[in-house]
């Protein structure tokens, strides 16, 4: 039995018994998006040991139910690893959609984008990452599977599928390397530079544990950057929590098209 059995048994309770097939992570300013599912709204606090999600912009709570006719399970907001100082803050929401029998893990976060051609308001079909904080979810985990091949992290087929379904939508989907970076404050120019230098096209403060524990748990996955500002240094714009807030709807629209139209 799992250790996880309680809270998967009061979820199934509320919600049914259904599985769903996708998890989905909603970042800083897309949390509406679970309003759009036909389903149940569990809130984290009704859920032992799921996080607070103490940032705003994100609604902590859990929603299982139909969206663009699959059974999915919306997980409003997220921890992030500046919250707590912990990696792993998302380890027990992923343990338990794995247990409630999800296939895959479709992440979504507010990014600073690295590119002048992917300015705010556009999407980013992650295609890889950068662990840029060197942080990782699986550190003191004591059995041998936390060597976890990395190499197909985002699996090419949801990306396929997420590709075809915003050339449906007629919604640009660029692909770039996301780099996590820690937080909360925000990058420097120089380390803007430097993560540019490495390779990045866009920089967040999240989805890279998740991704991390999702291959662990034997997850599919695939994520999403809706891009908000352009990053220290690219611009004159005056990055805040409250700037990625207010421009996460502009990307936020369309990914919920893209999303829709994959999930149907």
């Amino acid at each position: 039995m799992s250790k996880n059995a309680d809270l998967v048994a009061r979820i199934r309770n509320r919600a049914g018994s259904e599985p769903p097939q996708y998890g989905l992570i909603l970042g800083s300013g897309l949390a509406a998006l679970a309003d759009r599912v036909d389903g149940v709204a569990i809130p984290y606090d009704d859920l032992p040991g799921f996080p607070h999600a103490g940032v705003s912009g994100h609604a902590p709570k859990l929603v299982l139910g139909q969206l663009g006719g699959t059974r999915v399970a919306v997980f409003g907001g997220r921890s992030h690893y500046y919250e707590s100082g912990r990696a792993d803050a998302m380890r027990l929401p992923l343990e338990v959609l794995a247990d409630l029998g999800a296939e895959a893990l479709i992440a979504t976060n507010a990014a600073g984008s690295l590119r002048a051609d992917m300015p705010t308001g556009s999407l980013m079909l992650l295609s890889d990452h950068i662990n840029f904080s060197g942080l990782n979810p699986l550190i003191g985990e004591p059995s041998e599977r936390r060597f976890v091949p990395m190499g197909d992290a985002y699996d090419p087929a949801l990306r396929q599928g997420l590709g075809e379904a915003a050339a449906a939508e007629e919604v640009e989907l660029n692909e770039g390397v996301y780099a996590w970076y820690s937080g909360p404050s925000f990058e420097t120019p120089a380390e803007i530079r430097a993560i540019r230098t490495l390779g990045a096209d866009a920089v967040g403060m999240s989805t890279v544990p998740e991704i991390i524990l999702a291959r662990f748990l034997g997850l599919r996955a695939a994520a999403i950057s809706t891009i908000t500002n352009m990053a220290a240094g690219l611009s004159d714009e005056a990055i805040s929590h409250e700037h990625t807030k207010a421009m996460a709807p502009f990307g936020a629209a369309k990914l919920e098209r893209v999303l829709t139209r994959f999930l149907a």
